[in-house]
């Protein structure tokens, strides 16, 4: 067990930082977790993210709040707020622990290749076609780098992003206006799936009014494709008739197999089931777009940017995800 004893703490002073940093460290570890905890307002929340218990997270804080003499934060019914002092210090602090993870970086990297642990969110439909090409570069390429790599739903990884417990990943964004700063992998466009007997499927285009009055299996709000959804049938005077509400694509497919309507979804040449067809939507035609987004919590290092370079010349590779 690593223990970290502050010059202006007590000799008996000392706390366990495990699972904060297995790295070089230029700062307390515990002010780590006081950033953390202040980012998320939440011990339980702060505790999955650094992947410790939360019991080490309380007595980190308040080993903090006895060697300032001031308390940090208020609890709540709902978590944790930063007092007065508490305010006072995290600019200071998030600013330090950027400089002191750099210089870290730096340190650790100034001799050799990229290292470090990096982690990757990918959505189930990249898995096949980035997976296996991304950990071969990283492994001939980034040889001290540790790839991790977690498969989710658009959702859970946007949301993993968030809360800093994700380097980056591979997410869904409905328009052109949710891209941002992030980076276009792919352009898909959506269709209209049905059972493989249903007259709207498995022939032409079918136009976007031809959505109206038909029994739709599609996520509930406020799933991002559901209030594009609703923001069409506005724009376009289109009548949706939802018949299930299911947030995952696999069980969207289950329901429209069983008979339960149609669904809208991206569809992978040759991935659909066989039960099922498809037609794109057209007039106007919709698509979606596959980006890289970034975790706005933590700072690049030498190895997550490198890794991000071998994604975007993925590109070409993803271009039929």
């Amino acid at each position: 067990m690593k223990t970290v004893t502050s010059r202006n703490c007590s000799a008996s002073t000392k706390v366990d930082v495990r699972h904060v940093t297995d790295t070089l460290s230029i700062l307390d570890p515990r002010w780590l977790v006081f950033v953390r905890v202040a980012d998320l307002g939440s011990l339980s929340k702060a505790a999955i993210a650094l992947d410790m218990p939360q019991s080490l997270v309380s007595r980190n804080i308040a080993l903090l709040e006895q060697q300032c003499g001031e308390r940090l934060f208020r609890r709540t019914g709902r978590g944790v707020v930063l007092t007065a002092f508490g305010e006072y210090v995290l600019p200071r602090v998030s600013h330090l622990a950027e400089e002191a993870d750099a210089l870290a970086d730096d340190i650790r990297n100034s001799r050799g290749q990229p290292t470090g642990e990096v982690l990757v969110g990918l959505l189930p439909s990249a898995v096949d076609q980035l997976a296996g090409p991304l950990f071969a570069s990283v492994k001939k390429e980034l040889p001290a780098v540790r790839l991790h790599l977690v498969e989710g739903a658009s959702a859970q990884l946007e949301e993993q992003l968030h809360e800093g417990r994700l380097d980056m990943a591979v997410v869904l964004r409905e328009d052109e206006a949710s891209i941002r700063d992030a980076y276009v992998l792919a352009r898909v466009p959506l269709n209209l799936v049905g059972r493989r007997e249903a007259p709207l499927v498995g022939g032409t285009d079918v136009p976007l009014a031809g959505l109206s009055g038909i029994p739709l299996v599609v996520p509930g709000r406020p799933h991002p494709l559901r209030g594009r959804l609703d923001r069409l049938a506005i724009e376009h005077s289109l009548t949706l008739q939802v018949a299930v509400e299911v947030d995952s694509v696999r069980l969207q497919y289950e329901i429209v197999a069983a008979g339960g309507g149609y669904t809208i979804a991206s569809v992978l040449p040759g991935r659909l089931d066989p039960r099922l067809a498809s037609s794109r939507i057209v007039s106007p035609m919709l698509e979606r777009f596959v980006v890289l987004v970034d975790t706005p919590r933590r700072p690049h290092t030498r190895a997550t940017r490198a890794v991000r370079r071998l994604i975007e010349r993925l590109d070409a590779f993803a271009q039929d995800i």
